[in-house]
């Protein structure tokens, strides 16, 4: 079994065996020479499983490091841990697709006793020799033997306070070499490079099951059982002196898409300097003013790589006096709105075809183009501003710790993470709050590349807000701020202030709307939205909507209306009810008609009534209290009350979720449903011009009982002039698994099936989405039963496989057979992918979910081929 390969004999079609990072630098090797990419090897993401497997390393690994690092050794002319002129390498992880910051990373490894002064022999520079030594140090303490972080920084800052200087770069030789021996200290320092290295390269394999890694996999969708690749490369050096440095460079900009290479860089800096946010960076145009040579060399090497890539590329880069390399590169994570004006560009530029630009967008992402923003009319005080990191505004009470944002999260409370910089374990935090605030860092900083990959507002390398953890403050000159303060963030702008800004609804830009255009071209599902108000009508329209997909006429009943609606229920006979319904009629009857009025003759779904009864009746408790208390008080009421309690008594289930709901109700109560069908016909015929209408019966499980609520649809509809096929058509929701058996008996007395995917899941899977949710669901993860929630996207091998029998068997009884999804599936990419593949017709879903939607369709159809 091979475990290693060289960086020249890789490519990028091997990202699956060597990770992204290792197949993307030999793919760079190729496109610029080798002269411009350190060389190394990677130890694949096999050899990785095969460690997790079975606890050590895979049989035959350990000789194939040793014979690449020969030939590397070959290649550089230095030997690792030569005492008189040292090779140093680097030890970064490379999972399948980019996790930043989860994964470890060793750099200067080679480094020891003897051969630090070898290092400084050799490049006169002994400043820098003790530099690298102290860093490797230091970092191979907290990768490798798990020591605290807190523990290296506090020695450098009580070393930088004894010496009275203010940065890193300010330590001279002594003060260095002082922290190093300092750090050896804290634990057993190995002096030979071959152990170094076989435990650097065993400590990135363990950083894959690592808490961080595993939280942020669980967030992104990554499989657990990928693995990493290692990668061992030569190193170059950026903190050799004013003529070197290191830096994050983009192929445009990363937050906006707009085509000018954007960035960050620091002089006299290792690339761990950029990226972790502890020094403030310098913008990449500045590069042009420290060294006019690199600039032009970078920026045609951007060209170059987004052209070979064809698409954003995020580069990291080092100058060693003078001397320009590339370390990696690969397909830039950005925000929703840089990825729709990247791909617009591209096509416009001769790049991209359109198919090629969808795409590039991660459909899911487009979500944070719909959230708010400070209204722009909105006066408030400026308190602070930092660097633009992730766009999209967002307030709430500050939080000082990752475990604090998600103890919000989970109450339902929006909350800012606040911190000086941010580290990879806080990856849970940035998924809770709600936006990020630090005053370190840049835009390449941790804080900004976790923010915009998960699409949350951030606003970093605020360098006025002094942040002190140990006392929970955060100062902006005479401002003091305390954990629960209210601020707001603009992450478009860098803008923090303590106002309570008031956030408006975004628009679709011009960009996006191109974009929605093309996919609306190019797929083949239709696209409604779930609305039960005239308001969230109006709001699909703005973005896309063909119709809707599912009103839920239950929810037009609450509020105040819930009494009217319980009178219908506790009536004793059907001549109660009748007249309790004859008050609700003309109120659902002006509700169609608002929602007919939003949709201008689009199709509009009904779903008929479809609550558990209990929903809507008063709770048997608080009855039974009102009755202790009118006996005690003699109440008038008290006959009435008892009434009430008799009858909440008589109708209360066991399981309500699976009783009288749905057409059950329609057949033992069909007053109930003949008024809905007069409102909704009334409504129809007082609005021009009139949608299609099709009325949907609720949990059909049986073949009759929709052949009966379809006639009594066609009766009340016929009395009120309307006609089938003209005017309505009947159709009827599956959500039974019986239902999904017997589809082409139903579909006999079908118009169209809607696939309620929520309640299919549920009684599928025997889950309950309320309880699992909140009780099991994260331990079905954890033990590998589930890789997401069934709830957020299909469960393709056992709910989606039903819904394809159902759709087929339908089809088998009904050719014509209109075919769609109701369920919050219908905004999921992923399982907007399979419904594509399932022969559906359209999805419905949230409105600020329809974008997403059009997009996800177009991309399945892209990757289903041309429409034959």
């Amino acid at each position: 079994m091979r475990w290693v390969y060289d960086f020249s004999e890789g490519s990028r079609d091997m990202r699956e065996l060597l990770g992204g990072k290792g197949a993307n630098v030999a793919e760079m090797t190729r496109v610029l020479g080798a002269e411009r990419v350190p060389a190394g090897f990677t130890i694949t993401t096999e050899a990785c499983v095969a460690y997790m497997r079975d606890g050590r390393a895979p049989d035959g690994m350990d000789e194939q490091v040793r014979k690449a690092l020969h030939r590397l050794q070959e290649h550089a002319g230095r030997t690792l841990g030569d005492p008189s002129d040292p090779l140093l390498v680097s030890v970064r992880s490379g999972a399948r697709e980019s996790m930043p910051g989860m994964l470890d990373t060793v750099l200067n490894l080679g480094l020891n006793d003897r051969s630090v002064e070898g290092l400084a022999d050799r490049t006169g520079n002994e400043r820098f020799a003790w530099d690298s030594y102290r860093r490797f140090v230091q970092m191979f303490g907290n990768v490798v033997r798990d020591v605290e972080g807190e523990r290296f920084e506090d020695e450098i800052k009580r070393v930088k306070r004894e010496r009275g200087v203010q940065l890193d770069t300010d330590l001279d030789v002594d003060a260095l070499r002082e922290l190093t021996r300092s750090f050896q200290g804290f634990y057993d320092f190995p002096q030979d490079p071959a152990a170094q290295l076989e435990q650097a390269i065993r400590a990135v394999f363990d950083s894959w099951t690592g808490d961080r890694a595993v939280t942020y996999r669980r967030i992104n969708r990554i499989p657990d059982d990928w693995g990493t690749a290692v990668n061992v490369q030569q190193m170059v050096f950026g903190n050799k002196g004013d003529t070197s440095g290191s830096g994050v460079a983009f192929s445009r900009d990363e937050v906006t898409g707009a085509p000018e290479p954007s960035g960050d860089f620091l002089a006299n800096a290792q690339g761990e300097d950029v990226v972790s946010g502890v020094r403030n960076t310098r913008d990449i145009a500045e590069l042009r003013d420290w060294q006019p040579e690199i600039h032009e060399q970078l920026t045609g090497i951007l060209r170059t790589l987004e052209a070979h890539y064809k698409d954003m590329q995020d580069c990291e880069f080092t100058v060693e006096e003078g001397r320009l390399y590339m370390l990696q590169t690969r397909s830039a994570k950005r925000p929703a709105q840089a990825a729709v004006r990247f791909a617009v560009d591209a096509v416009g530029e001769g790049l991209l075809a359109r198919e090629e630009a969808i795409a590039t967008i991660d459909a899911e992402k487009l979500d944070a183009l719909l959230h708010p923003t400070f209204d722009p009319d909105a006066a408030y005080t400026i308190l602070a501003q930092g660097v633009a990191a992730s766009p999209g505004a967002a307030k709430g009470a500050v939080v000082f710790t990752a475990s604090e944002a998600v103890e919000a999260g989970e109450r339902g409370e929006g909350v800012i993470l606040v911190r000086p910089f941010t580290e990879a374990d806080d990856v849970a935090g940035f998924h809770a709050a709600k936006g990020i605030l630090t005053s370190e860092g840049g835009k390449a900083s941790h804080a900004a590349l976790v923010a915009r990959g998960m699409g949350v507002p951030a606003v970093t390398g605020a360098s006025d807000v002094e942040i002190d953890l140990a006392t929970g403050e955060a100062r902006v000159g005479d401002t003091v701020l305390h954990a629960g303060d209210l601020i707001a963030i603009d992450g478009t702008t860098g803008t923090l202030t303590v106002d309570d800004v008031p956030l408006v609804e975004p628009e679709v830009s011009e960009h996006f709307e191109t974009v929605l255009a093309w996919c609306d071209e190019l797929r083949r599902l239709g696209v409604r939205a779930n609305a039960d108000t005239p308001d969230d009508a109006l709001r699909a329209r703005e973005f896309g909507a063909e119709g809707i997909g599912l009103c839920r006429t239950e929810h037009m009943f609450l509020g105040e209306r819930q009494q009217l609606m319980a009178d219908v229920i506790l009536a004793d006979d059907e001549e109660g009810r009748r007249a309790a319904l004859a008050k609700l009629r003309p109120l659902q009857q002006e509700d169609f008609a608002g929602l007919f009025e939003a949709m201008e003759g689009l199709p509009v779904t009904i779903r008929l009534l479809d609550p558990p009864l209990h929903e809507f009746l008063p709770h048997r408790s608080d009855v039974e209290r009102a009755v202790e208390r009118a006996r005690v008080e003699c109440s008038e009421d008290l006959v009435t009350l008892e009434h009430t309690l008799e009858r909440v008594r008589a109708l209360e289930e066991v399981n309500p979720m699976l009783g009288m709901r749905g057409v059950r109700l329609g057949i033992v109560y069909p007053e109930i449903y003949e008024m809905q069908v007069i409102a909704i016909a009334r409504a129809a015929k007082a609005v021009s011009p009139a949608p299609h209408l099709e009325i949907m019966i609720p949990l059909v499980g049986y073949e009759r009982e929709l052949e009966l609520m379809r006639g009594l649809v066609e009766r009340v509809a016929h009395d009120e002039g309307l006609e089938r096929g003209r005017d309505y058509s009947v159709g009827t929701m599956i959500e039974l698994p019986r239902a999904c058996f017997i589809a082409d008996h139903i579909a006999t007395q079908a118009d169209f099936f809607s696939f309620g995917t929520n309640d299919l899941t549920q009684t599928a899977l025997g889950f309950s989405r309320d309880d699992i949710e909140g009780k099991i669901l994260s331990r079905y993860i954890d033990t590998h039963i589930l890789d997401r929630s069934p709830f957020e996207t299909i469960d393709t091998p056992g709910v989606g496989q039903m819904l394809r029998m159902g759709a087929w068997l339908g089809r088998q009884g009904r050719a014509d057979l209109k075919l769609g999804i109701c369920g919050e599936h219908g905004g999921d990419p992923d399982s907007i992918d399979f419904f594509h593949h399932s022969g559906l017709d359209y999805v419905s879903c949230s409105p600020f979910r329809v974008p997403i939607a059009r997009v996800a369709a177009a991309q399945a159809a892209i990757a289903d081929g041309p429409a034959i």
